[in-house]
Formats: structure tokens, sequence, C-alpha cells
């Protein structure tokens, strides 16, 4: 599984590396390096390549897609870790990139991570239709705005410090964490321009997986190392933030991850064998810092 991840997270960063190259030198070249490498996990990008393989999608064109992902997701971290927001000074082990280059200038170099993201999708790099490449940047779109990452982490400053419903948490957290996951589980099947129904089933997946994995950072948090976590822990309980742990405690939280991870495999099902990745996939994001 290490292994695996270790490749796809080398490939993605070899094909953004070259891609970087290829731009025209700015001075926010810099800082927008800092906040995407070495980068995490490509977690994200495994469950791309996974649901790909259930399509038989080739291999570089998955990478591309997962760089343009990877580029939204570098983008959410940076703005996250602002002052104005979640306030985080470290991030993936090193000062986070406001901390580095001024917080004026992470703004800047998240917006241009986020755009970088759409020119990536239109490139000639992704060798797909016009029409497929429209339709994914449209859903990409859908999961980084007001609908998903944005409108999520909203929601999640807007809570803090008050009593929250189990509902209203699940609902932030499919967007602020699920929405990109549901991008990665559909864009599969938008590219083998699968039934409407289809892709939508696909989705619904993706923010399942996006639930587990941001419960799973929210565990991380509430008992994790800080060094093996590559950010500082504790902070959502200093913070009041609104999380399924401070509504259900420590142990029922797990509890609830189960029927999730449950869930999920009984909408995988119908794909068979073929899942097993997938399958481990999720039961490394869940003992990932263990």
């Amino acid at each position: 599984m290490k292994k695996e991840l270790s490749r796809i997270a080398k490939d993605t960063n070899l094909f953004l590396k070259k891609y970087l190259k290829k731009q025209k030198k700015s001075d926010l070249m810099s800082a927008m390096r800092y906040g995407l490498f070495p980068g995490g996990k490509k977690i994200r990008s495994k469950i791309l390549i996974d649901i790909g393989s259930l399509f038989s999608i080739n291999y570089k064109s998955l990478i591309v897609l997962g760089a343009a992902v990877e580029c939204i997701h570098a983008y959410s971290l940076i703005h996250d870790d602002l002052p104005c927001m979640d306030d985080d000074k470290i991030r993936r082990g090193k000062p986070s990139t406001h901390i580095k280059y001024g917080e004026s200038t992470a703004v800047l170099a998240g917006n241009s991570l986020l755009t970088m993201a759409f020119e990536i999708l239109t490139s000639s790099d992704l060798k797909l239709t016009k029409k497929i490449k429209i339709n994914l940047i449209k859903k990409l779109s859908e999961c980084s705005g007001h609908l998903g990452i944005a409108g999520g982490q909203y929601l999640d400053l807007s809570y803090e410090k008050k009593k929250i419903s189990k509902n209203k948490i699940i609902e932030m957290e499919k967007k602020k964490t699920g929405k990109l996951f549901s991008f990665c589980c559909a864009a599969p099947a938008i590219i083998k321009k699968k039934k409407i129904r289809e892709i939508k089933s696909l989705e619904i997946i993706g923010s399942q997986i996006g639930l587990l994995f941001q419960v799973a950072d929210d565990l991380i948090d509430f008992k994790g190392n800080s060094k093996l976590a590559g950010k500082k822990t504790g902070k959502d309980h200093k913070k009041g933030k609104a999380t399924l742990i401070s509504l259900f405690g420590y142990s029922d939280t797990i509890k609830y991850c189960d029927k999730v991870i449950e869930n999920i495999n009984k909408n995988l099902s119908k794909y068979g064998s073929n899942t097993k990745k997938i399958r481990d996939t999720l039961d490394f994001m869940l003992n990932r810092n263990k």
C-alpha cells in the first residue's frame, strides 16, 4: 500500500514539477511550489486511480487529473492555515505558507494554484475530448467553490464554539472534504461517458470516503502525534470545533467510522472483487498515523 502511494506521489509530483517548469516565471512561483511540494500522501489521487482502474482508465491520464486535484487541495490548505481562518502555523511538518511568505503572498499563491488546476485540465497533457474536459472542469468547479470546499470551510468556521447537530456536522464535513473525493470518484465515470445515475452514485461514494477521511483526521487531531501528523494536534478542542468527536466522544466516533466503511463497501459491491484496492486505501486512511 505504502509503495503504491509512494509511486503515485512521485509520478504526480514529477508531472507538476514539469508543468510548473513550462510556465512563465513569476514572483509567486516560489510560494506556489512551497505550498504544493513535497505534498501529502496523495490519498485523493490514490482514490482516483483506484476508481479509474474499475473503468480501465489510462494511468497517465489519471496522474494528470490527480495533479489538478492536488493543486486544489494545496490551495485549500494554504487558505485554511491563514490567521483569519484556522490560524495554523505548521503544515506537513514545516511552517505554513503564510508564515514563510506572508499572508498576502499566501492568499495569492493559493489563488494561483486553484486556477492552475483548471489550466491543467485544459492542457494537451490530458488526452481527452473537449466535451469531456468541459464536464470535468464543471464538476471540479462545483466541488471547489461555495457548494464544496469553500462552503464547507465557511460552515466549519461559523460552527465554532456552538452546539451543532449531527446532520449539520456531517453536511459540513462532506462539503469541506467530501466534495473533492466526490470528484475523484466521479471523474473516471465522466471520462467513460457513463449515465448520470452511475456518476451520481460514485459521487455519493466519494462523499462518504471524504467524510471518513475527515473524521479520521479529527481522530488524529484528538489523540494523534503532532510529528506523525505533520501539524499541531489538539487544536479542534481548543477552538471549539464542531466535530463528531465533540458530539459522540472518541469511542463512538470510531464505531461511526466502521458504519461509514460498511456503507461504502455496500455501495461498491456491484463492482465485485476489483474494489480490493479501494478497500485497502480506506483501511489505510483510518490507520495512517498509527
